[in-house]
């Protein structure tokens, strides 16, 4: 097996930040290399100088790719040599089908002219590739962000890729949906094509990865082999720099009262007005609880819970939510939050954060009246609240002044956290809390969550990831095509109940 990429003593620094220091990375050809790491390490930085978003001249070192010294200044130049990046951030336009953005630059045209027919017959191919069934002339913003990641990564089959690089590809999925892009990834690689692959899921690491570079504070701290065994506690030790009995922190588990209960909650999709999308569902929350919704792609998880706080989402809502014994008025968002209710989105990077803004910015901006005066906002103010998130959330960063962008997943979410907490919320819903950050992270994460509802407060968890829920949740709630289709306690809860649950409904 020849080596394929070679990437030498790589050193990339922002002004105050070394994001990478003489990284080194060797992929031999054919191989599924995985890139793990912290949030922050680097990974997507070390990619970005690959494939020419970062341009030579940048970064120090050197790049060697199928043989020769490669200086990529753009990443038209990069993609002219078969590497193909899918960043973790999508690319897509919302308002173009899915067939235009698989062919956004790369149209199906004959002098100048698009031949939509070839259009939709080669996009029906790409998208059967990755398990899509959506119609090529399908708005993208019409679909979810799991399946838009599919459409990024059948964008990216469309060219003649060689070395194709998927950063957090599964990130947005549900667990059948990922062993079916991991299963592309092995079918890809038995073609010729050589993939990286960066992802916080060490369980997928494992079941495709040959080789795994350890990346940790912007160096490289390990190489490991599949040939010698992929065991998660030595990749995890790797990637935080100490060992970690159990990812799940423990806590006591003590409900108290019924906090929230939502009765008869019925919700209409609100473009297709004959279609019904939550069905009659009851469930309620206790203080010091967490209780998991469980659910494939499309189940309605995430149209629940918008449509519960401030009828975000849908139309025709009807239903009853109470909190505390007493009717809650949650008819708009800002009445919800007035209720005791707080969402923490599954999309942070578009409807949790204003990326371009401060960590001081975000934290204040669901309880602005916080720190106002009379209608005037205290920056003063607004800075020690801040503070005092970014000390009890141990948030990464220099000053509460810095741009959220800049920041890595795990300490974004942190931030929308933040933002939340400081409305002082009874009931906190949280949509994937954990999704595209690394184990480290998530254990921060958790244990937040742990201090909620030792402080009394109700959480509601919904997430792909079926061990988070088990290791998190007191009570798990199944749901699939818009209804609950059962219930299970933490004890008698299990990864092939909750699925036997849903297939048998």
């Amino acid at each position: 097996m020849s080596t394929i990429l070679e990437m030498r003593e790589i050193t990339k620094e922002f002004p105050g930040v070394k994001a990478l220091d003489r990284v080194t990375l060797q992929v031999e050809r054919g191989e599924i290399h995985a890139i793990c790491g912290e949030n922050g390490a680097g990974k997507s930085t070390l990619m970005k100088v690959l494939s020419g978003v970062y341009p030579v001249g940048s970064y120090a070192g050197e790049i060697h790719y199928d043989g020769q010294l490669a200086e990529f200044k753009t990443l038209n130049d990069s993609e002219s040599r078969g590497i193909v990046i899918i960043h973790q951030e999508l690319a897509l336009v919302p308002q173009l089908s899915i067939a235009e953005n698989i062919f956004l630059g790369n149209e199906c045209a004959t002098r100048g002219v698009m031949q939509w027919e070839e259009c939709f017959s080669r996009t029906e191919k790409l998208l059967a590739k990755v398990g899509l069934r959506d119609a090529p002339a399908t708005l993208v913003d019409s679909i979810g962000v799991g399946k838009q990641q599919l459409v990024e990564i059948a964008k990216a089959l469309s060219k003649d890729v060689k070395l194709l690089i998927l950063d957090e590809p599964t990130a947005a999925l549900q667990e059948t949906d990922s062993r079916k892009l991991l299963d592309l990834m092995l079918e890809l690689k038995a073609q010729g094509v050589t993939c990286i692959i960066i992802s916080h899921k060490l369980n997928e690491v494992r079941y495709v990865a040959d080789t795994v570079t350890v990346i940790r504070d912007g160096a490289t701290v390990a190489r490991l082999s599949a040939k010698d065994g992929l065991e998660e506690n030595e990749i995890v030790r790797h990637m935080v720099g100490r060992d970690m009995s159990s990812r799940y922190p423990e806590r006591p588990r003590r409900a108290g009262e019924v906090l929230m209960e939502v009765k008869g909650w019925n919700v209409w999709h609100p473009e297709h007005r004959d279609r019904q999308v939550i069905d009659d569902i009851s469930f309620d929350v206790r203080a010091g609880e967490v209780v998991g919704i469980a659910g494939l792609m499309g189940s309605g998880r995430t149209e629940l819970a918008m449509s519960i706080f401030g009828k975000s989402w849908g139309r025709d809502i009807s239903g009853e939510v109470r909190l505390k014994g007493q009717p809650a008025d949650v008819s708009t968002v800002v009445r919800a939050i007035d209720a005791g209710l707080a969402y923490v989105t599954e999309d942070r990077k578009s409807l949790g954060l204003v990326l371009d803004e401060t960590i001081r910015f975000n934290t204040t901006l669901a309880n602005l009246e916080g720190v106002s005066s009379k209608g005037v906002l205290d920056t003063d103010a607004e800075t020690k609240v801040a503070e005092r998130y970014r000390r009890a959330l141990a948030t990464r960063t220099p000053t509460v002044l810095q741009k959220v962008g800049n920041l890595s997943g795990g300490n974004q979410q942190k931030v929308v956290l933040a933002k939340w907490l400081f409305t002082e919320p009874e009931v906190l819903i949280l949509d994937e809390p954990t999704r595209g950050i690394d184990v480290g992270a998530k254990y921060e994460i958790y244990g937040i969550i742990n201090e909620l509802s030792a402080q009394g407060k109700g959480v509601v968890m919904i997430s792909s990831e079926m061990p988070e829920l088990l290791g998190m949740c007191d009570r798990i709630y199944v749901m699939n095509e818009g209804e609950f289709v059962g219930e299970l306690a933490a004890a008698e809860a299990s990864q092939e109940r909750i699925m036997s649950l849903i297939v048998s409904d």
